[in-house]
This record gives C-alpha cells, structure tokens and sequence, in this order.
C-alpha cells in the first residue's frame, strides 16, 4: 500500500513543476595559460535567443586585454572569447563576476596552465569572487565537482520525475532499494564512458527519449497492470533507460569538462554529488508518504477510491508535462 500514500506526495511535488524544463545551467569562465603573462579567455552565460544573463567578468586594473572580444550566441548559451595578459602570471589575481549577486545560478571556473595543470573553483550569489592561488587544489577539484554534481540532479526535474515515478512504481522498501540501486549503476556507466569520450552520442535525440522514458512510466502508473514487466521488475526498466539518463548527466559535465591532471577525482566526485542528491530525494519522498500515512490514519481516511483517483491524476499529470518536453525537444531540431 506504500505505493498509494507516495501518490499523494508525488502529487505536491508536480504543483511546484511548470511546464518547462528548466535544467541546471551554470556559466562557465575558462582562463588558457598561451604563455607566462597572457591567457586566452572563454566566458559562456545561459541565454535565451537572444537574450543572455546579465553576468560579466571583472578583473583589476593590472590586467590588460590583449585582443578585442569576439561574441556570439550559440546553442541556447552566449559565448565570448578574448586575451587577457598581467604580468608575473595570474597567481594572486582577484576575478570577480559581475551581476552573480541578483541571480540564482552558479559560476565555474577553470584555469589551465601551461604544464597541463589547472585549478578550478565554484562561485554563487554568496561569494562572487576568488583569489587565484596558482597551483592546482585536489580538494578544490573535488568539492567543485561535488557540490556541482548534487545541484545538477536537484534541479533536473525530468530526472526526479523519472526517479520519483520508480518509487511509486516500485512501492516496498526492498524494491525501491533495488530499483534505485539499477538506476544509478547504469547511469552511472553511461556517464563515465561519455565524460572520458570513449562513447558520444548527440545530446538531442537522448534529451528526446529521457523526456520519452518518463511519459512511459507515467502511462504504467495510469493502465496500473500489475502483470507487466515494468510493475514486475522495475529494475530491468531503471537499469535500462538509466543508461541514458547518464549520457544526459555527462552533457552538464561537458559544459564545464574536466581537469587535465584531477580527472578521476573530479569525475568521482560529480558523480558522488549526483547520488547524494537522488538519495536525499528518495529519502524526503519516503519520509513524506510515512508522515502522510500515519496522518490519515490519524484522520481515520481510507477510502480507497480517493486514493485510485489521485493515482490516475498523477500518472496524467506526468505524462502530459512530459509529453510537452517531447515534444518541445523533438522541435529542437528544426530550430
């Protein structure tokens, strides 16, 4: 019966999900050391046609550009390249992002160096700016991709619509445990093979069929046949469209890549960050349907008609949002 009260909270959480998919995107800096006081710079902002995120990249008054900028919007982001130059290298510089502090996105930075080593660092509304140190920081590296990783997969709503229709779909702990645990192997295969390049597959038709995948769990949820493989074995469907799901995880990843000489721990570490935040999901979704179970027996409700209906609307809600993402992404590909 777990699976019935896990509606209800499925239920709350499609009221706070709008009709777009607004998927994590953070603005990307990448400084390249060409030479012992001159970089070539990359600086990439989210945007909208033509409309871009009001963010610029500020640094002090010893450092001069070397070229003028060349911009241009491509693929939903707006990019803009130049040359910076400072003398006795970057080490000690302050950069600061303009314009963070009145936006709910992240900034990360990369800096490579000349030796092939870089260091990175993660900037928000709360702290808009960092001193470069130089040398390259392990544990940088890792919280970076860390905290990078579980904000990804909070913010992907397709992702937790997919993992939130496993539960329903699952219903026991056991089940839920195993379901899961299918998921995040297999996604994160998939993410690991794209994030290193031995495998790539285009971005599009994978965004088109992850936005697939839930519409079909959601048309489980609403048929409720009981004898189907999906409701059988929920971990043969998990495992199978996680795959996907991982080369959708990787194509955030490539939007910052991967540090030359701390590529596992980076790639570790993302992909830990994004399993701390699909548990942490799991567990507020469990947590709530028990609250809201002890709550109605409280209420002395069972009616078990109610709880039939709330289903049925869950599975039309999933599907019919989802269905939008389909085919909104399907239409990418004329755009």
């Amino acid at each position: 019966m777990m699976k019935r009260f896990i509606s209800i909270v499925f239920l709350s959480y499609l009221s706070i999900v709008t009709a777009f998919a607004d998927e994590y995107r953070p603005a990307y800096l990448e400084l390249t050391q060409i030479s012992e006081n001159n970089f070539d710079v990359l600086w990439k902002v989210p945007a909208k046609g033509d409309q871009r995120l009001a963010l610029y990249v500020s640094f002090s008054s010893d450092v001069t550009e070397s070229t003028d900028k060349r911009a241009s919007f491509i693929s939903g982001s707006f990019i803009e390249r130049s040359s910076i130059s400072r003398k006795k290298g970057l080490a000690g510089e302050k950069i600061t992002i303009q314009g963070l502090e009145r936006v709910s996105t992240d900034v990360l930075v990369r800096i490579q160096y000349i030796d092939k080593t870089t260091e990175t660092s993660r900037l928000n509304a709360a702290s808009t700016s960092f001193v470069v140190k130089g040398t390259p920081q392990f544990w940088q590296v890792v919280n970076t991709y860390l905290f990078f990783g579980i904000e990804h997969i909070l913010t992907g709503l397709d992702h937790l619509l997919f993992v939130a229709c496993l539960i329903f779909i699952a219903g026991s702990w056991r089940r839920i445990v195993v379901t899961i645990t299918g998921f995040t192997l297999a996604h994160s295969f998939t993410l690991t093979l794209a994030a290193l390049e031995l495998v790539h597959i285009p971005i599009q038709p994978i965004e088109v069929v992850i936005a697939l995948s839930i519409v079909f769990l959601a048309r489980e949820i609403i048929l409720s046949r009981k004898n189907t493989l999906t409701w059988r074995y929920p971990i043969a469907v998990s495992a199978t469209f996680g795959l996907l799901h991982g080369f959708g995880f990787a194509s955030a990843l490539s939007d910052i890549g991967l540090p030359s000489t701390e590529i596992s721990a980076a790639l570790f570490a993302f992909n830990v960050g994004v399993e701390i935040g699909q548990i942490s999901f799991v567990a507020l979704i469990v947590l709530l349907s028990g609250l809201i179970k002890r709550l109605l027996k409280t209420q002395k409700i069972s009616s078990d008609n109610g709880l039939v209906i709330i289903e049925k609307s869950i599975g039309y809600a999933v599907g019919s949002i989802t269905l939008f993402w389909t085919l909104e992404r399907i239409s990418g590909f004329w755009i």
